[in-house]
């Protein structure tokens, strides 16, 4: 028996790391019975045969876990957000910090192509909220090593809008990985994916990146499950004022009394934020968990 982190998955094949190596797996069949399949970045237990074909015996214990794209374990999104084409949509990326604060995941935000048009206020409304904001301008050099420091030791999944750069920027990154680049649709004004698959890639310096086709959905929040009652637990700066409000069960979003809404009127949340919590708690609020 072996022990491995799985890398890729392809069509049923999963390619575990084990040591320097990288095996071809497949999974048991006991795994389709529970309802639970290997996903990149799960921990496995593997056995080898003579023709050096791997079968994946054991999942370890995860972290977290997405069901689009298919990951596990993973420490941190690296949310890229563009200055232009395609424009930044504050909205998505407050959809993707509240998924990473649900699952455990620290979001690290990156605005890049600050070099062809500026973002002004953009890296102060998530700086006040308490996150960290690394500003990309590829005529400056400053940004690599913030990057780089950020992603030591740690299995980083690249996420947002499509267009946004996030291939590019990994590739200005140095890391040889050679990730195809994609030009942004006028008439959309989104990129084309150039990511088709989940793959994790290993660090020189330790850690792993994933470069992800599926971290934009606007169906996330649906697909892993906050409900109502969750959903103000993963915005960082409203999470601190719940049971402060002089109503039971306020929805933080129009009640007389409620603590949010004050640090709203004081400027200690910024509207935009705000204004991103009503419009998921709106979508939510009918849903039940029977539903999911």
């Amino acid at each position: 028996m072996m022990n491995g982190r799985i890398l890729k998955a392809i069509s049923g094949f999963y390619y575990v790391q084990c040591g320097n190596g990288l095996i071809e797996c497949r999974a048991k069949g006991i795994f389709r019975k529970r309802g639970l399949s290997p996903a990149v970045g799960d921990e496995v237990t593997i056995s080898v045969d003579q023709n050096e074909k791997g079968v994946i015996e054991e999942i370890s214990p995860r972290k977290n876990a997405f069901i689009r794209p298919p990951m596990a374990n993973i420490d941190q999104f690296i949310v890229v957000v563009s200055a232009v084409s395609p424009s930044p949509n504050l909205f998505v990326v407050d959809k993707l910090l509240s998924i990473a604060e649900y699952k455990d995941v620290e979001p690290i935000i990156v605005l890049t192509k600050l070099d062809m048009a500026q973002l002004p206020g953009v890296a102060d409304i998530y700086r006040q909220a308490g996150f960290t904001v690394i500003e990309v301008d590829y005529q400056q050099k400053a940004w690599k090593q913030q990057v780089l420091d950020c992603l030591a030791g740690k299995v980083s999944a690249f996420c947002g809008n499509s267009g946004v750069g996030k291939s590019t920027l990994l590739n200005h990154l140095g890391l040889g990985l050679s990730l195809k680049t994609g030009e942004t649709s006028e008439k959309l004004g989104r990129g084309r994916h150039t990511t088709r698959h989940v793959e994790l890639f290993q660090l020189p310096f330790g850690g792993y990146i994933a470069d992800t086709p599926g971290f934009s959905d606007v169906d996330l929040h649906r697909q892993e499950g906050i409900l109502k009652d969750q959903l103000q637990y993963t915005f960082r700066e409203i999470a601190p004022l719940v049971g402060q409000c002089k109503f039971v069960g306020c929805s933080h979003t129009c009640e007389k009394g409620c603590a949010v809404l004050a640090a709203l009127e004081q400027g200690k949340i910024v509207p935009s934020r705000h204004q991103s919590y009503v419009a998921l708690y709106q979508a939510v609020k009918d849903i039940k968990d029977w539903q999911l």
